[in-house]
């Protein structure tokens, strides 16, 4: 299977697409030193939230997805260096709302786990 949307979006910011079949998407990020949030190395929560969504956005992969909410948990820390995998599930589905559940690993640990409430548009969002 393709990917259908995000098409623009930066590997090294965001995450890269691992695998993608119907409704499951997982994606992978190599953490970085300049996403460091302290002077231990301490990976800034929003390169994991990004990564989260990206692989939510895949797991609808539809052209015109978008983020309505989402419901959060930040598990563990993520040090510099570290890679990080998503894995993202369509829950269930009605006309436009999309919930997917995903949740992020380092390793065997796992980081971060959370809800997303997707919406699927008739065009782009900024279009």
């Amino acid at each position: 299977m393709k990917a259908r949307t995000h098409l623009a979006i930066s590997s090294t910011l965001v995450g890269e697409l691992v695998a993608l079949q119907e409704g499951e998407a997982v994606a992978r990020l190599q953490t970085t030193a300049a996403m460091a949030a302290d002077e231990h190395g301490l990976v800034h929560g929003g390169f994991t939230f990004g990564l989260a969504d990206y692989a939510a956005m895949l797991a609808v992969n539809d052209p015109h997805v978008v983020l309505g909410s989402a419901d959060v948990k930040f598990l563990a820390p993520v040090r510099c260096g570290e890679v990080m995998e998503a894995t993202a599930r369509l829950e269930n589905h009605e006309g436009r709302k999309h919930r997917v559940h995903c949740y992020v690993a380092s390793g065997e640990k796992r980081v971060f786990e959370g809800s997303f409430i997707c919406f699927v548009l008739d065009k782009p969002v900024l279009g």
